[in-house]
């Protein structure tokens, strides 16, 4: 009994450190990764007081998004998971059918650029942006039903309220898409 009682604490101890590592895993991932079963996981978070991934990430996102100060809530495409003004920033998009192509099931380009623009311009400590040149990769395709995360950094802060911020987003830790944006900030007119 004692073996199994270290074994649980190891596992849980194990669970622990994946989500502090990656706090967008799914159940079924920590599963695979644990060697363990999705219940398992499950009472292991329970166990632990830790939220399934829908919680974790609503969480995250209603902490920061109060942060943002050149985009309104319902602008932001995706969710803001971490926020540090004028540094850096993470983001989540969960795909659905409504956002692929009916033929090949693949995300519209237009919605993966949207969450990287977004998230480029929330970054920025200032009242309004506005992309000024924006250079994009997409590298793979999406499939409805994919969790994106978006992480992105301000590389360069030039004179005249320019950014230069570079995003890029992942599938399950794969490089999807690249961006490197030229934002520009805008003087609010009275």
């Amino acid at each position: 009994m004692s073996r199994d009682t270290s074994t649980k604490k190891e596992r849980q101890s194990k669970l622990i450190e994946k989500l502090k590592t990656d706090p967008f895993l799914t159940d079924e991932e920590l599963a695979d990764q644990l060697g363990v079963s999705v219940p398992t996981v499950r009472l292991d978070r329970l166990e632990l007081g830790i939220p399934e991934l829908r919680q974790r990430i609503r969480d995250m996102a209603s902490q920061n998004h109060n942060k943002v100060r050149t985009l309104g809530t319902e602008e932001i495409i995706g969710e803001i998971v971490e926020l540090n003004l004028g540094e850096s920033a993470i983001s989540v998009l969960e795909t659905t059918d409504q956002m692929v192509f009916a033929q090949s099931k693949i995300v519209r380009g237009h919605y993966i650029y949207s969450m990287a623009e977004s998230i480029a311009i929330a970054v920025i400590d200032a009242d309004v942006a506005l992309v000024g040149v924006a250079n994009i990769k997409y590298k793979r395709p999406v499939y409805s039903g994919s969790k994106l995360i978006a992480r992105v950094t301000i590389k360069q802060k030039r004179q005249g309220g320019k950014y230069i911020v570079w995003v890029m987003i992942y599938n399950k830790q794969v490089e999807v898409f690249r961006g490197k944006f030229l934002l520009v900030e805008v003087k609010k007119e009275d």
